[in-house]
């Protein structure tokens, strides 16, 4: 899912706004350790299928505990604002699929606060707080309106709050969504060129192969090619993953 948002916001996001929302099924997470391999298993399938990296080893290492722990801890985040959130939730889906940590770990949630620039100390009072419990259960209160019980689901709404949002649940062709923006703005939305890939490359310290060829309509050996001209000049390095590829810049 994460590539089609990053193409979708990069090009559309002067027509939208786009507010993530916690689901109420942590049942899958809440796992004994006779369930890990299960799960170890279905990780291991979606990250072929989808050529994301997504490990499922972790579950064989250091399987988490408390997952609740890092939904709450995603809206203490974005009590620092918006942007604030996204930036954490990012940073702790690196820490999750990439670095195999455990997300349910305070010192975890803690380093990829301030990887963030977040306000740590903020953080941890706001992790502790009702505030951050309270947002976390009107998330769950909003997905259980919305009947949404599987994920990825994207629920579209226009400014007219009386009519009803259109519900995808699953994952799309890009060619999908911007299908459906379409008919919730009754025109045909401009979109917005993509910034160089070098630029695209520096938002977040991690990018997967899969989300530069879909932001920039490449095969993965155009990107390959792309990035070996990166590697040469010191600015990214490929880092080592299960499935997928994923390259890591190197800043300045």
């Amino acid at each position: 899912m994460e590539p089609v948002l990053r193409k979708l916001y990069i090009e559309y996001s002067q027509y939208f706004r786009l507010k993530q929302v916690l689901t109420a099924d942590l049942n899958s997470l809440n796992t004994k350790k006779s369930n890990n391999e299960s799960l170890a298993q279905k990780w291991d399938e979606a990250a072929a299928r989808s050529g994301m990296s997504c490990d499922g080893t972790l579950w064989l290492e250091d399987s988490i505990s408390a997952p609740f722990l890092a939904s709450i801890a995603i809206k203490a985040a974005e009590l620092q604002g918006r942007r604030a959130g996204s930036r954490f939730l990012r940073q702790i889906q690196e820490a999750l699929f990439i670095d195999r940590q455990n997300i349910s770990d305070i010192q975890v949630l803690t380093h990829c606060a301030k990887e963030s620039g977040l306000d740590a100390e903020e953080f941890l009072n706001d992790i502790h707080s009702s505030s951050a419990a309270k947002a976390f259960q009107c998330d769950l209160k909003i997905s259980a309106e919305m009947d949404v019980d599987e994920t990825p689901t994207l629920v579209f709404f226009n400014e007219n709050i009386e009519e009803e949002g259109i519900k995808i649940t699953g994952l799309y062709s890009y060619e999908i969504y911007v299908q459906i923006l379409e008919e919730m703005l009754e025109e045909l939305p401009e979109p917005k060129s993509p910034p160089p890939l070098e630029e695209f490359l520096k938002q977040f310290r991690f990018t997967a192969t899969k989300e530069i060829t879909e932001v920039y309509n490449l095969t993965e050996s155009e990107v390959e090619k792309e990035m070996k001209k990166l590697i040469l000049q010191r600015k990214v390095r490929k880092v080592p993953v299960k499935f997928g590829s994923i390259w890591e810049y190197i800043s300045e």
